[in-house]
C-alpha cells in the first residue's frame, strides 16, 4: 500500500509528470518500476511540501451543495461561491468549488 495519497497526480503538474514518465517508458529510456518510484515520491514530496511549507489560509464562503465521505476521504461540493486567500488578500469567486480533504496520516500509521 502507498504511504502517500495520490491526490496530486491528478493537477496539471502531476499529469505532466505522468504524461513525461509514460513517454520515457514508450521510448525504453527507463522501466515502469522506475517510473512508480518517481510518482510514489511525487507524492510524498507533495504531501510534505504542503504540509511544511505553506502557510496561507483561506476563506470559503456558499452553500454546500453535497457532501460525502468514503475510505477516509472527505468531499465538499460547493456551489455561490467565494474564495478569498489571506496570503494574498485576493478573492476569486466560482460557480462551484470541489474540495476533498484527506487524513494527515493514512490508515495503519
Amino acid at each position: 500500500m502507498p504511504l502517500y495519497y495520490e491526490l496530486y497526480r491528478r493537477g496539471t503538474l502531476g499529469a505532466a509528470l505522468t504524461d513525461s514518465l509514460d513517454e520515457l517508458i514508450q521510448a525504453g529510456h527507463i522501466t515502469p518500476q522506475l517510473a512508480i518510484q518517481v510518482l510514489e515520491q511525487y507524492d510524498k514530496s507533495m504531501s510534505e511540501a504542503l504540509a511544511n511549507k505553506v502557510r496561507s489560509k483561506a476563506v470559503i464562503k456558499g452553500s454546500l451543495r453535497t457532501y460525502r465521505f468514503c475510505d477516509d476521504v472527505w468531499t465538499f461540493i460547493l456551489k455561490g461561491n467565494q474564495l478569498s486567500v489571506k496570503l494574498d488578500h485576493e478573492t476569486v469567486t466560482a460557480d462551484k468549488i470541489k474540495i476533498v480533504a484527506c487524513n494527515a496520516r493514512r490508515p495503519g500509521e
